[in-house]
């Protein structure tokens, strides 16, 4: 027996969460193959492994109705190490997913068989409204709070569906797929936008609504990334990505003007292996911002395989906010004690009490979020630990976040181990302009508290804030008087610098 498929020792490294089990989706689309090993099955699914394969499926099926040969030998080859890295990683389960091309061609029955030889487990052929409806699962897993409509657009097909309040409504599917399309233009892109204009008025979803579209599918994502480029954007993530549609639209119209699969606006942004197929992408994209009168267009990198995890979970699970899941899991896998952050969350709310600051629901939850990240740098070195944790968040893969509320994360580790003088270079930060003065007033409390409890549970809860004629007073038991020295002060001096209302600081030992 070959050595690899023999593993029996337990991979799992002592930084990933204990007791998951890895489950993976293999995704064969119609112009990719894609295997993806999640950490485990949760609400904030964490990537162990992700590889895809151009295999192109779907070119020519719309005209012949099958799949080719060499293209379905090219999938079929991928598909054997993707076998080898789910045993590898001792994945618990992998579920098979086929949309378009698989669903559509006649000679699928072949294929599937030999998918199921390979790796040990049923294909499940999605249905264009189970695409749709997965599609859109995928942007609630990512984007709880998201209103509007839904447009996946792969290789074959595109789905749209409508969400509201956490659930979708019956999708639609419609053959406008970016491989379809640059099939059955002759590979001209403004004839694909003419096609996409006539079939999508049979759409029932697209009626001049307004709103938000939210855009999933690598050909859009790469569109979303050479939007980025182009507009100087800082920060290179597609994931709740959000722009005007009005200016998305200025910029489809000219990929699709330039009427050119390699030379248009931005293509030199394109991956090598979407280059081609973004214009096509952008001239569905142009039809379906008219038809739905779009004010706005965000981006999912989330789609029809993590939608599918998330119509796995059970309730309880499915109502946990992604965010502060993720942020819980960081504090577990990186802090010095993960107790320590639930003693931050009641610390930092009783100074906002103390202060007299309100604070919405989001941001409660970006206020607990970044306590739980609050310790995630420590063993950097003392001189970098601020940009480490910096690029840990602004970078990270967190989901349940925009773009500004990252920034907003992030601006509070940069004070907290940096202080309030010294920003770091980081151009993401700007994104939070709005947010920065509530990012660095928690900071400069995260500067208070950690000298008082040394990153240990136990301390904080014995201590609170009191405001009294603009004098901002920090509360001692006896027993910890001896806290009450020249840092604590100087610390507590830095807060009142950039709390709202506070003239001075006192230090008071009751009792």
């Amino acid at each position: 027996m070959n050595q690899y498929w023999g593993v029996d020792a337990d991979p799992t490294a002592q930084g990933r969460i204990k007791g998951g089990k890895p489950v993976a989706v293999l995704d064969i689309g119609s112009n990719s193959v894609r295997l993806v090993v999640y950490e485990r099955l949760s609400r904030a699914l964490t990537t162990l492994y992700n590889e895809k394969t151009a295999c192109a499926l779907g070119r020519g099926v719309a005209a012949t109705g099958q799949i080719a040969p060499e293209n379905a030998q090219r999938a079929l080859t991928a598909i054997k190490r993707f076998a080898l890295v789910s045993k590898l990683m001792k994945v618990g389960q992998t579920h098979i997913l086929a949309t378009s091309a698989v669903r559509e061609a006649e000679n699928s029955a072949e294929f599937v068989a030999a998918v199921q030889r390979t790796m040990g487990t049923e294909v499940t052929v999605l249905s264009g409204a189970e695409e749709a409806h997965f599609a859109a699962l995928g942007v609630i897993s990512g984007m709880p709070g998201f209103v509007g409509t839904v447009g996946d657009l792969g290789g074959g097909s595109l789905e749209l569906s409508g969400v509201d309040a956490g659930d979708d409504s019956t999708g639609e599917t419609h053959g406008l797929g970016v491989i379809r399309m640059q099939d059955d233009s002759n590979g001209s892109a403004s004839k694909a936008q003419s096609l996409a204009k006539q079939r999508l008025k049979k759409s029932e979803l697209l009626t001049g609504q307004g709103g938000d579209f939210c855009a999933i599918g690598g050909t859009w994502r790469s569109l979303a990334k050479v939007h980025q480029q182009l507009r100087g954007y800082p920060l290179h993530m597609v994931q709740n990505y959000a722009v005007k549609a009005s200016d998305l639209l200025k910029l489809c119209e000219e990929i699709v003007d330039a009427d050119s699969a390699k030379n248009y606006p931005g293509s030199e942004f394109a991956s090598s292996g979407r280059r081609e197929l973004v214009p096509f992408g952008a001239a569905v994209m142009i039809e379906v911002l008219k038809a739905g009168k779009f004010d706005k267009v965000l981006f999912s990198a989330l789609g029809v395989r993590e939608g599918y995890l998330h119509g796995l979970l059970d309730a309880d699970e499915k109502s946990k906010d992604p965010l502060l899941q993720m942020a819980e899991d960081m504090s577990i896998l990186r802090s010095r004690s993960p107790a320590h952050s639930d003693d931050l969350i009641a610390f930092t709310a009783g100074l906002f009490e103390a202060l007299e600051i309100e604070e919405t629901a989001e941001d409660t939850r970006l206020r607990q979020a970044v306590c739980f990240l609050a310790d995630i740098g420590w063993r950097g070195h003392p001189d970098y630990r601020g940009e480490q944790a910096v690029d840990m968040v602004a970078y990270g893969a967190a989901t349940g976040v925009d773009h500004p509320g990252r920034a907003f994360l992030a601006e509070v580790l940069a004070v907290r181990y940096m202080g309030l003088k010294k920003a770091p270079d980081n151009a993401v930060l700007s994104l939070a302009a709005e947010l920065s003065p509530r990012a660095r007033l928690i900071g400069a409390g995260f500067r208070v508290a950690y000298p008082m409890s040394a990153a240990m549970p136990g301390v904080l809860p014995r201590t609170h804030f009191s405001m009294e004629k603009s004098v901002l007073r920090l509360h001692l038991p006896p027993d910890l008087a001896f806290l009450d020295g020249e840092h604590l002060r100087g610390r507590l001096d830095q807060l009142a610098g950039v709390a709202p209302g506070v003239k001075g600081t006192e230090v008071v030992v009751e009792g």
